[in-house]
């Protein structure tokens, strides 16, 4: 504790650093960031935008940089990409940031920041372009988490054989993240394929009775092929659940 004090009556860490060494968050006006969650817990913070008006969006993710080296915010509209941005050049000018516009995420990494890297890899599967958010949500984060990602797209139920031409890819993964609509069947048909386990992330796609994603729900938790299954539209808790899959697996190896 003594070189935390000495570290900030010198000007080497800022009050929010200290905070976050002591405590294991820091205190700002949006809210407390979890600096700790990451060693505590192996799944990275994440500020999720919704709720949150574009100030407070940008003040965290200043404020998760500044304690962790990082920040990734998810389910951002432009406005607030452009926010976290601006706060980010101005305060951190040299923090690289990435919006990825489709999957709604905003990762940015100090310049000293070292990413994990495990030997292990995460395959995301789409049944069409729909699913493309929540599966890019799941991407985003099981990457971040250190996991080399491998996209596979398209390859809905309604043309099987396009999930069949893709089988000797979806093997090659050591774990699945498979979103789909509509229905919800891919994650069933490509769990009755492969050897590696499988989540099931269900999307708000669809219509009339059982749309917005409750079809796509039911039908996975109701698989007769195992796989487990994440609520609709939860691709930060899929992404973190393969990351840490991924993680167990590239420790054995």
């Amino acid at each position: 504790m003594r070189d935390i004090l000495d570290a900030v009556a010198a000007g080497d860490l800022s009050p929010a650093e200290a905070e976050a060494e002591l405590a294991g968050y820091a205190s700002v006006d949006a809210g407390r960031f979890d600096a700790a969650r990451e060693r505590r817990r192996g799944v990275p913070e994440a500020i999720l935008s919704d709720g949150k008006t574009t100030e407070e969006i940008a003040e965290l993710a200043e404020t998760a940089v500044a304690t962790t080296g990082r920040a990734i915010v998810t389910r951002t509209d432009s406005s607030d990409a452009n926010a976290v941005v601006a706060t980010l050049e101005e305060a951190v000018p040299e923090a690289t940031v990435r919006w990825d516009e489709r999957a709604r995420t905003v990762v940015a990494h100090a310049s000293d920041f070292e990413p994990p890297r495990l030997d292990a890899t995460v395959g995301i599967v789409t049944g069409g372009t729909s699913d493309a958010e929540a599966a890019g949500e799941a991407a985003t984060i099981a990457s971040e988490m250190g996991a080399r990602v491998d996209r596979v797209e398209d390859v809905g139920v309604a043309g099987i054989a396009r999930v069949i031409d893709r089988v000797e890819q979806l093997r090659a993964a050591d774990v699945l993240i498979v979103a789909a609509g509509r229905e919800g069947a891919l994650p069933t048909v490509v769990a009755g394929l492969v050897d590696v386990p499988v989540i099931g992330l269900p999307v708000s796609s669809g219509y009339g009775f059982g749309g917005e994603g409750e079809a796509a729900l039911a039908g996975m938790l109701q698989s007769c092929t195992v796989l487990s299954t994440v609520n609709v539209d939860a691709g930060f808790v899929a992404g973190a659940q393969a990351g840490l899959i991924a993680r167990s697996i590239a420790a054995a190896r």
